[in-house]
């Protein structure tokens, strides 16, 4: 490949990002999509209905995401679709919708016989099923999308809600990853922030858990709680670093419309949301990777450490960031097929009304455009630290220096990356803000979306 340069920008651009806001507002910041989610309409669901009768794209593969949406309680900071109300007969009926649901598309040509390449349940809290209730669950979804060729199985856990029976159950239903929402292992800021589980039930279900062998187990950590302190952050990390996960993954806190903590801020006339500043939550998940760091984790995003990339992969991640064809079930559910994105029926009802009249629950789509497709890769691809030029100048046909010349000058103008050879790579202080960075690489007619 030839050498191309960044032009460099004019004598009067500034050489360092634009200053963000320090302060945590109300919204949501990150990117995990594109284009944005308010362009997601429901005059394009024709769009996706056609495209689930079209065949797969070549070497394009099948990944199932399932939606388990209840849970003990509702977090002060959760803006997913949960219920904290629903009995065993309603449950009962939402797993049968689920697998009807996926009937409904194991039946179109886009599946046409594939089988998926990895799987994800995520919630809500999945653990909050019982164990009759997975194996039901699960055993549906195999004989409609055989397992066989799944080379990773997620499965969202809730440490008060795991018995050994059900860790058991779990790791027999085939999960490789288990993923433990732990969050903080301090009992105060765990029950300030509405968490169900307390310190006790981590330590008994993390050791139960590694004891049964699951190939992969992660943590996850939020850094920037209420009532969060330096002192309990740097506890915290050292408690996780002692159990030795194969990955940790820590989140920046952020305080959507949708939560019980803007709910508050709103009765209160309150515009700064009470959690740490985001200068303060970079820093301590800066501080996070360097401690596992020196005992040989690896960065591997802007989120995550492993101990041995060689083992530990996040195929789930790694497949919804470059474009594979993503099955979603459930309510709310997001998902991408053959280049349309879709979200489900937003609401319990009106989802499982649809499922049961035999139609697909879909609410909205958006049918992306090529360029829009390469936006989309190379953005949240970014997000894992480092590109490479010559893979996406095969996939889409222009090297990224030429498809996102003016971004990327800004960006290196910044400091905030460097392009060595075949590597466009992001510096740790850009990794750990890299959302706010995301939206110089947003057509003009997308840049709505709010981000730090």
């Amino acid at each position: 490949m030839s050498t191309i340069t960044i032009a460099p920008l004019p004598p009067s651009a500034k050489h360092a990002p634009p200053p963000a806001h320090q302060e945590t507002t109300a919204g949501s910041y990150f990117v995990t999509n594109y284009p944005p989610f308010n362009f997601w309409k429901p005059e394009f669901v024709p769009e996706l209905l056609a495209a689930i009768e079209q065949p797969p794209r070549a070497g394009v593969p099948l990944g199932l995401y399932t939606h388990i949406p209840f849970c003990r309680k509702r977090c002060h900071f959760c803006y997913f679709k949960v219920y904290t109300d629903k009995d065993s007969s309603e449950i009962k009926d939402y797993i049968d919708a689920v697998l009807k649901e996926f009937a409904l598309y194991a039946a179109k040509p886009f599946v046409a016989g594939r089988k998926p390449k990895f799987i994800y349940f995520g919630g809500g809290t999945p653990s909050y099923l019982s164990s009759d209730q997975l194996k039901h669950l699960t055993d549906g979804m195999k004989r409609l999308l055989p397992w066989d060729a799944a080379e990773e199985v997620t499965f969202e856990a809730e440490p008060g809600t795991l018995t050994d029976h059900k860790l058991r159950a779990i790791r027999e239903l085939g999960v490789t990853r288990l993923s433990l929402g732990i969050e903080h292992f301090d009992d105060h800021i765990l029950e300030i922030n509405g968490r169900a589980h307390r310190s006790k039930e981590i330590a008994r279900a993390y050791s139960y858990a590694r004891e049964i062998g699951f190939p992969q187990i992660n943590i996850d950590l939020i850094a920037g709680m209420v009532e969060e302190t330096e002192d309990k952050w740097k506890e915290a990390v050292a408690k996780a670093l002692a159990l030795q996960p194969d990955s940790l993954t820590v989140y920046q806190m952020e305080v959507p419309y949708n939560t019980g903590i803007y709910q508050q801020m709103k009765a209160q006339g309150k515009l700064v949301a009470p959690v740490a500043d985001w200068e303060t939550k970079r820093r301590w998940v800066d501080y996070a990777f360097r401690e596992f760091e020196k005992v040989g984790y690896a960065v591997n995003s802007t989120s995550t450490v492993v101990r041995d990339a060689s083992k530990v992969k996040f195929l789930y991640r790694e497949g919804l960031f470059s474009g594979a064809d993503l099955l979603s079930v459930g309510v709310a559910s997001f998902g991408h097929i053959n280049g349309v994105h879709y979200q489900n029926q937003a609401d319990f009802a009106p989802y499982l009304d649809k499922v049961h009249a035999g139609e697909l629950p879909i609410f909205r789509a958006y049918p992306t455009q090529p360029d829009e497709r390469y936006i989309r890769e190379f953005m949240l691809m970014l997000k894992l630290g480092a590109n490479s030029r010559s893979q996406f100048a095969a996939k889409f046909g222009t090297d990224p220096l030429e498809q996102f010349a003016a971004p990327l000058a800004l960006l290196k103008d910044w400091g905030c990356l460097t392009v060595d050879g075949d590597r466009i790579v992001l510096t740790r202080d850009a990794l750990l803000q890299v959302d706010r960075l995301l939206m110089e690489f947003f057509k003009p007619e997308h840049r709505t979306s709010r981000h730090v």
